[in-house]
């Protein structure tokens, strides 16, 4: 009937003022006060977001044009540190090298090993489904995994992977896996593809159940005949928002990378083999305590990981509604 009462579910927008009845402010701040609820949910991540990504973010441009040591007072520099850092400082330029070496390595294939895994799971049972994702997940929860590849990789004959070795007669004594820089930055590589399922992992597992499974009736009715068709036609295309996030999220642990090279072979390494920009602007911020210089390191690589993002969103923005 038409006075029935509607009865309004949880997915229902309510009706807004149209946007050309008031000022953009004001529609705003309508929009806001009728979707009161979602905002109240979202205020304590944004809280935490703000303080601890956004301020320091904005503030880190400013701060690079001085000279700060946290106890003075900072003084105005101008760009006196980017000057330095791009062609005064040798460090630099080998961490940026390592950067993108990792970025190379831990970005692109650990982004497709995610999404092999995830698929190949996904293929399983539920306990199989359960348990295979805490396997590939757990290496990332916690940093204790470092001494594991510690007791690996040692230099003496008492190393796992030396004893091996040394038994098996590939070599006749210890190799130096984390202080030789002939394997340094290889070794660093593997441990961090190894705890390279994190988020991004997740969330293409989560991708993947959210697909209706209708989708792949409909396509081989269609004429999608194997797994393979499947795949590129209608479980890449329906994952596109759990695919950007993995992306995003690898990118920007591939460009953040120091911890790993940090734990296994210190820092600095040998001659610098894994300094990353990262290291080096840890180095700078958290040893020598010269904010402003370690503040243009981090903008440095904070444009490189915008320009990166970008670059994905091109890609895969086709693929978001």
């Amino acid at each position: 009937m038409a006075n029935e009462p509607r009865i309004v579910g949880f997915d229902d927008e309510p009706d807004p003022v149209p946007a050309n009845r008031m000022g953009y402010w004001s529609y705003t701040w309508h929009m806001v006060k009728v979707n009161r609820a979602c905002y109240a949910l979202l205020a304590p991540f944004m809280l935490f977001f703000i303080i601890c990504t956004v301020i320091p973010v904005c503030m880190s441009l400013p701060m690079s044009f001085t000279n700060f040591n946290m106890i003075q007072t900072p003084k105005w520099v101008g760009l006196s540190n980017f000057y330095t850092l791009f062609l005064n400082d040798r460090v630099f330029l080998i961490a940026v090298r390592n950067t993108l070496v990792f970025a190379i390595f831990t970005g692109p294939f650990a982004y497709f090993l995610s999404f092999f895994v995830a698929w190949l799971i996904n293929e399983m049972n539920p306990f199989l489904k359960t348990f295979f994702t805490f396997v590939f997940y757990a290496p990332s929860l916690t940093t204790s995994v470092y001494v594991t590849w510690q007791l690996i990789l040692s230099g003496d004959q008492y190393g796992y992977l030396n004893a091996i070795l040394l038994d098996l007669g590939f070599v006749s004594k210890p190799v130096q896996w984390l202080t030789d820089t002939t394997y340094i930055l290889g070794v660093c590589i593997i441990v961090q593809l190894w705890m390279s399922m994190g988020a991004g992992f997740l969330a293409i597992r989560a991708g993947f159940q959210t697909i209706d499974k209708t989708m792949y009736e409909a396509g081989a009715i269609e004429g999608i005949k194997n797994r393979w068709q499947e795949l590129f036609k209608i479980t890449i295309p329906s994952m596109g928002p759990q695919l950007l996030f993995a992306a995003v999220n690898q990118i920007a642990g591939s460009f953040t990378v120091g911890t790993v090279g940090q734990m296994l072979v210190g820092l600095p390494s040998t001659d610098y083999a894994a300094h990353t920009i990262m290291n080096h602007a840890t180095d700078y911020g958290s040893v020598r305590y010269e904010m402003g210089y370690a503040s243009a390191i981090c903008f440095v690589l904070f444009l490189a990981m915008l320009l990166a993002n970008k670059g994905v969103n091109s890609l895969l923005g086709k693929f978001i509604d």
